[in-house]
């Protein structure tokens, strides 16, 4: 499966998790929702033209949710991976 495919369907697995999950306070569930429109438009643009920060949101992503959300967390690592291997 390319990258791209990959990523959306992670970013598919993400969006059902956050629906899914026991309720997340507003900030986190705010954040979450900022990061997956963040990826949405990674999933647009050319890789010659994303931004490298997007992978260091994701990595403070997966620290905020560690804990309390696992399985988010889990899919987060995941989309950084996926980030690398697109070159991001």
């Amino acid at each position: 499966m390319p990258a791209r495919e990959k990523l959306q369907e992670q970013v598919n697995i993400l969006r059902e998790q956050l629906e899914q999950d026991p309720p997340l306070p507003l900030e986190k569930r705010q954040a979450l929702e900022a990061l997956l429109a963040k990826f949405e438009l990674q999933l647009e643009l050319e890789p010659a033209t994303q931004p490298p920060s997007i992978s260091d949101d994701v990595n403070r992503a997966v620290e905020g949710f560690e804990l309390d959300h696992p399985g988010i967390a889990a899919t987060l690592r995941n989309i950084v991976v996926t980030l690398g291997n697109i070159g991001i």
